[in-house]
């Protein structure tokens, strides 16, 4: 599954997150999977489930951060399609 930059995700009812000093940890209670994220990576979560769309959380990271905006486009994608893919985020349109 690829996730579109003009859609939005969003936290199913049934996946926790445990933040700690800027770090983050995902569980999926359905499935019993789980995620750790560094700085970075919960960044991006907190940006992408806190946006209007995927593209706009990227277009903040991209101002945020000193980042080849391509590889910074890839790694956000990558990151959003593994958590879809284990049931940790959603799309919602």
């Amino acid at each position: 599954m690829s996730v579109a930059f003009e859609d939005r995700v969003q936290v199913p009812a049934d996946v926790l997150l445990s933040e700690l000093d800027g770090e983050a940890v995902l569980l999926n209670l359905k499935t019993e999977t789980y995620f750790g994220l560094d700085e970075i990576g919960t960044r991006m979560w907190t940006l992408a489930t806190t946006a209007d769309s995927i593209q706009a959380a990227y277009e903040t990271l991209k101002n945020e951060y000193e980042v080849d905006p391509n590889q910074l486009r890839d790694d956000l994608a990558t990151l959003l399609d593994t958590l879809l893919e284990h049931g940790l985020l959603e799309v919602r349109r």
